[in-house]
């Protein structure tokens, strides 16, 4: 039930973002509830995640370059777009407006 419940989840994920598909990650992050949370910040609603200590952000399972903390930020075609949820709408942001280690990831 909960495998069927996050492929609900994910196909929704993938299906509202308008225009931009978010692809499916080759090895998706398959984390327990109540595990690698972090004490501050909320995992994402509904989907399986992994907080990161290096980037300061949750790993969104089954979706490439998809992080949450406190906003879903999503990185396509080398810039940045953030929403307030999964279903959007998409907002255009540059470097400054995702947290600091996420922006260092991919400052390279």
């Amino acid at each position: 039930m909960r495998a069927l419940l996050r492929g609900a989840v994910l196909a929704g994920l993938l299906g509202l973002t308008g225009c931009v598909q978010l692809p499916l990650a080759t090895a998706p992050v398959n984390t327990p509830s109540g595990s690698s949370n972090h004490p501050r910040f909320a995992p994402p609603p509904g989907v399986d995640s992994q907080w990161n200590e290096q980037l300061g952000v949750y790993v969104v399972g089954g979706a490439s370059h998809l992080y949450y903390r406190e906003r879903t930020y999503y990185r396509w075609n080398s810039g940045w777009s953030w929403a307030s949820n999964p279903q959007g709408p998409w907002l255009p942001t540059d470097s400054s407006g995702v947290p600091p280690g996420l922006s260092r990831r991919y400052a390279q």
